[in-house]
């Protein structure tokens, strides 16, 4: 199977979904309590095709859909592609999506985003998963790998090569073990760059916000949650280092302890199974 026939087929699982500022596409496998996973960069929903039929053999319902600027959403030119922008973009997709009460897990970039989303609607959260995020956002710094997608010149040219075989290196240095084929690995690319040549996913790149006021806000709704939360890491993820950041967002949402699984930054891809039984477990034991 070629890469745009991965792409192709991956389409073809999903639905659009109409929201107020940018449409999308949803995918949803399964029946029971709703798990809406939420993507970072450089991804997009696409990441989480391994983890929704996982879910969805353990009873519950696998929910992702793109960011805008990414994946199949749409990227409008003058979208707020700000950590702020996103969560409020991603309420009202999950408003869009018919969804009440959900369990959250959130990866990479989605966490920040997801953060800000448990701020502005605490009381619909029912459980958080956190899987190699990031909490301590004023003074986060982009991995060397993914810096030059933020710089206005050498940004077109660093994303013009991941529409490349360059992209197969490049993730299977940071991103996962043996889990996806080269074609997946090319569909990456695909879908950042598919319609704008990821322009708006280099706006996404430059509305990081490192600061403490972001980081205040989203480190006060996660200390004042009532929902139970967990962590789970890609071990040998060389981008969110296990020992650093780990212990960081363990600390915010008062947990002594993580899980780990074998996975770089994308553990979707190579451990996809082990995390759809952490988040069935865990939602089993809080009898929810």
């Amino acid at each position: 199977m070629s890469f745009k026939e991965v792409v192709s087929a991956w389409e073809s699982r999903g639905k659009a979904l109409i929201v107020e500022g940018a449409n999308s596409r949803i995918w949803r496998e399964g029946n029971g309590k709703p798990v809406v996973c939420l993507h970072g960069v450089p991804a997009s929903g696409f990441l989480y095709r391994k983890v929704l039929p996982e879910l969805a053999v353990r009873g519950l319902l696998g929910i992702t859909f793109d960011l805008p600027g990414m994946g199949f959403s749409d990227r409008p030119l003058n979208f707020d592609y700000t950590w702020s922008g996103l969560s409020r973009w991603t309420v009202n997709a999950i408003d869009a999506a018919g969804l009440d009460q959900f369990h959250l897990v959130v990866h990479d970039i989605g966490g920040p985003v997801g953060f800000d989303v448990i701020r502005q609607i605490p009381g619909r959260v029912l459980s958080l998963t956190a899987l190699n995020t990031l909490v301590k956002t004023a003074s986060f710094h982009r991995p060397w790998i993914m810096e030059p997608f933020a710089h206005p010149i050498i940004g077109p040219i660093w994303v013009a090569s991941i529409r490349t075989p360059m992209i197969i290196p490049l993730m299977r240095t940071i991103g996962m073990h043996d889990g996806p084929s080269n074609d997946d690995l090319r569909a990456y690319g695909y879908l950042l760059t598919r319609s704008d040549g990821g322009s708006a996913f280099r706006k996404v790149m430059r509305g990081f916000e490192r600061t403490s006021e972001f980081e205040n806000r989203i480190v006060s709704a996660l200390k004042a949650r009532k929902f139970p939360a967990q962590v789970i890491w890609g071990a040998q993820d060389p981008a969110l280092k296990m020992v650093r950041y780990a212990p960081e967002i363990c600390e915010v949402l008062g947990l002594n302890f993580w899980h780990q699984v074998r996975g770089k930054h994308f553990l979707q891809e190579d451990s996809p199974k082990e995390i759809a039984q952490l988040i069935s477990s865990f939602i089993a034991s809080q009898g929810q």
